[in-house]
């Protein structure tokens, strides 16, 4: 099998290899609408001329704004064959973001999924002068919807496409990915054909799929370079890829598709777990003590560690009772997921593993393509609490204040448009991942905190809030916890509860539940949250420990700011946001 050298090599590899009835597939009216490898070939070819015919030509740059859907692959796949750039964009940002991307990124073109996207595009693209032309995928009156390009193309000679494919090099700039910013303005990561392309390949050995016979289902957002690596790894080994028709459909989704893999977000995770312990929760009698048995056998979990006949006989049991229903619930057929962007619980770890569900954690960055490290599908090369071994082709050094340093063929070009910041992470050949870490064992990667992240308090001493943070999490009754404390005498934290598990004990304990905006005042429900902080606490030195508390009405999301797409803290805005609550924990 030839080595892919160009990221839409993979399309023609599968083609060769593994053809498909169903190379990528989305859901419309109830049904599944399959596309064959050969149609996504014809699609693709077709919107390369296409592009051409406008007037687009290779360097010139085009924005894609949309959720997951094999459009937003056609797109992708066709600038790629001709040396336009893409530029993904997240569907949530504001108007404001868009414009600056569309302008700082000098596009000429964008392609968005919906009305509602047009209308924000529309808007956006009055502030940046370069934009063209706003093509659509789903059909909107007075809008050009975007097989106008592909049409284009249909019946046309394609030796022009064929030479500049010819002449793309795996070291030219493919993409650019704009970071979500959790701290000012977006960067735009130049991403090329090679930083991808090994990733894509040095991934392949951490999932168990059949090749040319799985499917995964894909729910992360395109746009997010996690994603996009993933389908491209994908592509090269014929699995066929199902897009979830939205975050809210994933369950039933699952059970339709029946995936071999997937990627996911430790928050899904979270999530389905919360729900898992709800049903437990609700269930009575002999059931009930089966469940929580079966679940304190699988926290007891440890990939790596022999626990000897009974126990072994004892989980043996449990996945009969207990385990095997969880596994139902993915579809039955999951091999292995893939859990990425933020850190993933141990317990949770050890829990689906117990059960027969692999979870692959890894870590990397857009700058990095995004993969360093990852847990593998075996045993041997997992450790929970880390994020598995190395990938082959990276290096990683520790420096002197334990930030991780990542060398390799997926180290990004830099950032557009952007020397100043691109010299300030890129030294040496060495990319500065601005989190802390440490090699367990010399092989294991483990992060330790953001770098910029933690924070020393009054008294001098460095903590760690993501450590705290996550450890909080555990608590089925807290749902999302800030660890704040910069400056200042101890660390506190803003808690949001979890509504649905405080709603169950409050009936449990004959506590009339309101609204979540005056439960949060309850002394019965504070004195609750505030024993789950001290359970956490156990953990953690003693100027590590979360000294006060103040409860938050609302989940944070997105659309409301606290969190970036991708879910992680957006501190400052949170710090901004609440600093009334926390001068009042000060007091």
């Amino acid at each position: 099998m030839t080595t892919p050298k160009r990221t839409f090599d993979f399309l023609y590899l599968q083609k060769e290899h593994f053809p498909k009835e169903d190379c990528v597939a989305y859901k419309k009216n109830g049904q599944w609408k399959k596309f064959s490898t050969d149609e996504v070939v014809e699609i693709v070819n077709n919107l390369s001329v296409g592009f051409l015919e406008s007037g687009l030509k290779s360097g010139d740059k085009v924005a894609i704004i949309s959720a997951n859907r094999p459009e937003w692959n056609f797109i992708d796949l066709a600038c790629q064959q001709v040396g336009i750039i893409s530029v993904p964009i997240y569907p949530t940002i504001t108007v404001d973001d868009y414009s600056y991307i569309f302008e700082n990124s000098d596009s000429k073109f964008v392609f968005v999924g919906d009305e509602d996207l047009f209308q924000k595009s529309t808007e956006a693209a009055e502030k940046a002068t370069n934009i063209e032309k706003i093509f659509t995928f789903d059909r909107i009156e007075n809008a050009p919807h975007w097989t106008e390009v592909e049409k284009l193309g249909k019946g046309k000679e394609r030796t022009e496409v064929e030479k500049m494919m010819a002449s793309i090099k795996e070291d030219d700039l493919m993409t650019i990915i704009y970071t979500s910013g959790t701290t000012g303005r977006p960067k735009g990561v130049m991403l090329s054909h090679k930083n991808v392309v090994s990733n894509a390949i040095a991934v392949s050995s951490v999932c168990p799929i059949e090749k040319g016979k799985s499917k995964a289902l894909s729910f992360l957002p395109l746009c997010h370079i996690y994603e996009r690596t993933g389908f491209h790894y994908f592509l090269q080994y014929g699995v066929s890829i199902y897009y979830a028709e939205s975050m809210e459909t994933i369950a039933a989704n699952l059970q339709e598709v029946k995936p071999d893999v997937f990627n996911t977000v430790p928050r899904l995770l979270e999530k389905i777990y919360d729900k898992i312990i709800a049903k437990g929760l609700e269930a009575s009698g002999p059931k009930r003590a089966i469940f929580f048995w079966a679940l304190n056998l699988g926290l007891r979990y440890e990939p790596r560690k022999d626990q000897g006949f009974i126990y072994d006989k004892q989980l043996e049991l449990a996945n009969k009772l207990v385990f095997s229903k969880w596994r139902e619930a993915l579809g039955g057929n999951v091999k292995a997921i893939n859990v990425g962007a933020a850190a993933l619980q141990p317990r949770l770890a050890r829990v689906f593993w117990s059960a027969g569900i692999k979870l692959c954690e890894g870590y990397g960055l857009t700058e990095t393509s995004p993969v360093i490290a990852v847990n593998r599908a075996e045993e041997i090369d997992m450790m929970v609490g880390t994020v598995g071994p190395l990938i082959e082709g990276v290096e990683v050094k520790i420096a002197d204040d334990g930030e991780i340093l990542a060398k390799g063929p997926n180290v990004m070009m830099g950032y557009y448009k952007n020397p100043e910041k691109t010299a300030e992470v890129l030294q040496d050949g060495w990319f500065h991942t601005g989190d802390i870490g440490e090699l367990v064992e010399g092989k294991f990667l483990k992060i330790t905190d953001r770098k910029k992240e933690m924070f020393k308090t009054s008294g001098g001493k460095y903590v760690a809030p993501q450590l705290i943070e996550n450890k909080i999490k555990e608590s089925y009754f807290i749902e999302q916890a800030a660890v704040i404390g910069n400056n200042r005498k101890f660390p506190s934290a803003l808690v949001v509860p979890n509504f649905d598990g405080l709603k169950e004990w409050c009936n449990l304990h004959h506590i009339d539940y309101t609204t979540d905006h005056e439960m949060i005042k309850n002394d019965q429900v504070l004195e609750k949250i505030e024993q789950e902080i001290e359970k956490a606490n156990k953990n953690f030195a003693q100027w590590e420990k979360v000294k006060r508390i103040s409860l938050v009405d609302h989940v944070w999301s997105i659309d409301s700011g606290e969190v970036t797409p991708t879910l992680k803290l957006k501190r400052k805005v949170i710090n901004e946001k609440y600093e009334s609550m926390i001068e009042e924990m000060y007091q």
